[in-house]
């Protein structure tokens, strides 16, 4: 799993499409529909943005988290798993596989700098702390005499 800051030099229109055509040298891009789509939920508090996603079956390797200018881009890749008996026939099939990315677009502040991932039991968990707003705030500025 690959935790990702890019530069903030270019506009967020450029950012975000080169995340994308990042993904898709990756073997992660998100140009079709998606194969695999996550339950993901984002949770927003004054300390920090949590996402979580249920992810079972996926290792930290096939996943790419990418931050850049207020955006947060999860993609992966779940591969099907191989089956023991190759003579047989599926009769049921409900489990999905295969590649996905979601985007999110986070408001206000955040450290990307100090973001954190987990994976465990097939659930990830991404942490991004909150910047204490400070437009507004009055900040006192010490005179120095002569």
């Amino acid at each position: 799993m690959a935790l990702i800051l890019l530069d903030q030099s270019q506009r967020e229109d450029d950012d975000l499409k080169r995340v994308l055509d990042w993904l898709d040298q990756e073997g992660l891009g998100v140009g079709g529909p998606a194969e695999f789509v996550p339950a993901m939920d984002v949770y927003e508090s004054a300390a920090a943005v949590e996402i979580v996603a249920d992810l079972p079956g996926v290792g930290a390797d096939a996943l790419r988290i990418v931050y850049t200018r207020g955006v947060v881009v999860i993609a992966g890749q779940k591969l099907p798993p191989t089956c023991e008996h190759r003579d047989a026939a599926f009769r049921l099939a409900e489990r999905s596989f295969g590649r996905f990315a979601r985007v999110f677009r986070l408001a206000g502040a955040v450290d990307a700098g100090r973001a954190r991932a987990r994976l465990e039991a097939g659930e990830l968990h991404v942490t991004i702390p909150r910047v204490e707003e400070r437009r507004g705030s009055e900040i006192r500025i010490p005179i120095a005499t002569a």
